[in-house]
C-alpha cells in the first residue's frame, strides 16, 4: 500500500508539472515600451544533431523560442535601461538580487551600417553582449530567458524533418525561404519576410546569423552516446558558436547543421585598447534570438549563460 501511494504521490506530482508547463504561444510584452517579443512554444523530442552522417541522437526538453531574430528597437531598450536602483528582482517565483545591470557602451559608429533599424535585426553585438540582453529581459520580465543551446537551436530549426534545409533538400528553392548573398541586395533585411519554417520561426536560416550560448567544440558528433540538453561551457572568448548562415553567405552555407564559430577577426577594426566588451565592429551578419525554459537551468547554470 505505502508503494502505491508513492506512485499514486508522483504521478500527481509529474501531473501538476505537465500543468503548469503552458504550451501555448505567447507574447512577451516588456515592461515600461509598446514592444513586445513573440514566443513560439518548442514540444522537447529526439533528433539526430549535425549532417546526415551524423549519429549523434539528442533529447531536448520544451521550450519557447522568440518567432524573430531580435530587432533594434527591443535592444535598444537594453541599451537605454535605466535601473533606478532597483537591486532585486523575481524570476519565476524566486528572488534574484544584483548590484546592477550592465548594459552596452555607446558604440563609436553607427552599428546598423545604414542597413535599417526599425523591424531590422539587431547585429554586431558580442557574444558576451547577446548573452546579457537575456539577463536584463529575465530581470525585468520575471520570465527566464537566455541564448539557445547549440543543440535547441539546431533541433528548433529542423522542426521535425532531417533535410539539408528546414523545407527540404532543393538548394533551388532556398530564396523563397531566406535571404542570402544571392538574393539580400547585400543587406541584412527586415523580420519576417520569408516562409517560416514548420514550426512558425522565422527567418532561421539567412538574414542573419545567430549566437547560440555554447563554446565552439570540433569534437561534438564524435560521441554517439545519447545526449540530454548539451550545452558545452567555456570562459574563453573565442570561439563561441553562431548558426544559420546570413545575408552574407552562400546558400550552400545555409544549412540546418552547418556550424560556424567566433574569432578575433570580428573586432579587427575596433579602435579600443582593449577591445570592447560589448561590440564586434565586423559582424554586421551576425545577431542572435532568445529562448525561455521551464525552470530547468539552475542558479549556477543561468549565470553560466548570462555571463557567458
Amino acid at each position: 500500500m505505502i508503494v502505491i501511494s508513492q506512485i499514486i504521490l508522483q504521478l500527481i506530482f509529474v501531473n501538476i508539472l505537465f500543468q503548469n508547463f503552458d504550451k501555448s504561444n505567447y507574447s512577451e510584452k516588456i515592461p515600461n515600451s509598446d514592444l513586445s517579443i513573440e514566443m513560439i512554444f518548442i514540444q522537447g523530442g529526439e533528433y539526430t544533431m549535425g549532417n546526415k552522417n551524423s549519429n549523434v541522437n539528442t533529447q531536448i526538453s520544451s521550450f519557447w523560442m522568440s518567432k524573430y531574430e531580435i530587432t533594434w528597437e527591443i535592444y535598444n531598450l537594453f541599451m537605454e535601461f535605466d535601473q533606478s536602483n532597483k537591486l532585486e528582482y523575481i524570476i519565476d517565483g524566486d528572488t534574484i538580487k544584483v548590484d546592477g545591470i550592465s548594459k552596452p557602451t555607446t558604440p563609436y559608429t553607427d552599428m546598423t551600417f545604414g542597413m535599417g533599424y526599425e523591424g531590422f535585426p539587431a547585429v554586431n553585438m558580442t557574444h558576451f553582449a547577446a548573452s546579457r540582453f537575456c539577463k536584463w529581459l529575465s530581470l525585468i520580465t520575471g520570465n527566464y530567458y537566455r541564448l539557445p543551446t547549440e543543440a535547441e537551436w539546431e533541433y528548433a530549426c529542423r522542426s521535425g524533418t532531417t533535410s539539408d534545409y528546414y523545407y527540404g533538400d532543393d538548394i533551388n528553392l532556398i530564396d523563397e525561404y531566406s535571404w542570402n548573398k544571392n538574393n539580400s541586395d547585400n543587406s541584412y533585411q527586415m523580420v519576417g519576410q520569408k516562409i517560416p519554417n514548420k514550426w512558425g520561426l522565422h527567418d532561421m536560416l539567412g538574414n542573419v546569423s545567430e549566437w547560440v550560448a555554447d563554446s565552439y567544440d570540433d569534437n561534438i558528433f564524435k560521441s554517439k552516446k545519447l545526449k540530454k540538453n548539451p550545452f558545452i561551457f567555456s570562459e574563453s572568448k573565442y570561439p563561441k558558436v553562431y548558426r544559420g548562415g546570413s545575408w552574407n553567405d552562400e546558400p550552400s552555407s545555409l544549412l540546418t547543421h552547418k556550424r560556424f564559430y567566433s574569432d578575433n577577426s570580428l573586432q579587427k577594426r575596433d579602435p579600443q585598447i582593449p577591445k570592447s566588451q560589448w561590440w564586434n565592429t565586423d559582424a554586421p551578419n551576425i545577431g542572435f534570438r532568445i529562448v525561455r525554459v521551464n525552470k530547468d537551468d539552475s542558479e549556477s547554470r543561468r549565470n553560466m549563460f548570462w555571463n557567458n
